[in-house]
């Protein structure tokens, strides 16, 4: 074999070993691709819930009026340093909707140092006077806040401190479903039982209102009504109202 040949020879194995090699990396590269994504996912797990890099480092509360943002960060106890990731949601949460005077909360996260808290805070409809001060009261009839003399345009609602919280649910019900106007003109709302509430105006009219059912039918008649300027008006049954 002529040197010529021998050099022919090595070129060739040496292709032929080339070529295999590729072969070789062709048949495991989906292999190598799947180890690269594990890798990428498990280094972005790890610096999304153990690492330093998006820790909690504050607060953001929007939403509060009546309430201070303060109230709400203390309350909603965020901790600081701990990933952002790993932070309770719903626990903080639950923290926060246990202020009597937030009606929901939404919290999430504002990456990548923040836990931002949404507020809904709850509408007063009325002051309530049961023995223990004045409190707000919404349409749910949950009561929240504290008043050292009932504002000049909420209602107030006089009920007994052993009346049922039912009772003054249905009394917020009744507030809410009258006019704004109408409203305005409520010096007191007697609340005895879930069947037995009473309006009474400033002008010195009382209006037996009964129960909450029916009320915005109620509240239209209560309307026409007053223009007669009568000094007792019942719209307990709404299709029969009197007056005298």
């Amino acid at each position: 074999m002529t040197m010529s040949e021998e050099h022919s020879v090595v070129v060739a194995k040496s292709d032929f070993r080339r070529r295999r090699m590729l072969a070789r990396l062709r048949r495991f590269r989906p292999l190598l691709y799947v180890v690269g994504v594990v890798l990428l996912v498990a280094l972005g797990a790890w610096a999304i819930y153990f690492s330093s890099w998006v820790t909690v480092h504050g607060v953001d509360v929007t939403g509060t009026k009546a309430l201070s943002s303060a109230r709400v960060t203390r309350v909603a106890d965020v901790p600081t340093g701990r990933p952002l990731a790993r932070v309770d949601l719903a626990a903080i949460q639950a923290r926060v909707e246990a202020i009597p005077a937030v009606r929901s909360a939404a919290v999430s996260r504002s990456w990548p140092h923040t836990i931002h808290i949404a507020i809904t805070e709850r509408t007063p409809v009325a002051v309530v006077s049961r023995g223990a001060g004045l409190q707000a009261v919404d349409e749910d009839g949950v009561l929240f806040g504290s008043y050292a003399r009932a504002p000049a345009n909420l209602p107030l609602v006089r009920t007994a401190p052993d009346v049922k919280a039912d009772a003054l649910a249905e009394a917020a019900r009744v507030v809410t479903s009258l006019r704004a106007d109408i409203v305005a003109r409520v010096a007191h709302v007697d609340v005895v039982s879930v069947d037995a509430i009473t309006l009474d105006l400033r002008d010195g009219t009382t209006v037996l209102w009964g129960s909450a059912d029916q009320s915005a039918q109620k509240a239209e008649v209560l309307a026409i009504l007053l223009r007669k300027h009568p000094q007792h008006i019942d719209v307990s049954v709404p299709g029969r109202p009197t007056t005298r």
